[in-house]
């Protein structure tokens, strides 16, 4: 087992990746952030889900690329597909320390 924050001797051929997502259409108020929540305790990432004032919902996502990339294409073919009009992704260069996903309300 590999402590938090540390990187394995032998990594599985994955590059760590973190990123930040913008998704915009009916996305709050329809459990949302719920729902993706669910979706990541099948993939071995971390991060979290937030509402924001302007209607959007923001994820970060960190974990090997390949998992990161399997998580976002598994929202996007869920039932949260016919709520998403638009999405948005970005590198994130900083990303905080997360233990497990979560749901943020600020």
């Amino acid at each position: 087992m590999v402590a938090a924050g540390s990187r394995p001797d032998q990594s599985s051929d994955g590059v760590t990746s973190s990123i930040q997502v913008f998704y915009e259409g009916n996305v709050q108020g329809i459990g949302f952030r719920y729902s993706v929540r669910q979706i990541a305790k099948g993939f071995d990432v971390t991060g979290s889900i937030r509402n924001l004032r302007d209607g959007r919902v923001e994820l970060l996502a960190l974990g090997e690329e390949e998992e990161v990339r399997a998580f976002l294409e598994a929202i996007g073919q869920s039932e949260l597909r016919a709520h998403i009009k638009k999405h948005s992704e970005a590198p994130l260069p900083n990303p905080p320390a997360y233990r497990g996903f979560e749901i943020r309300h600020e």
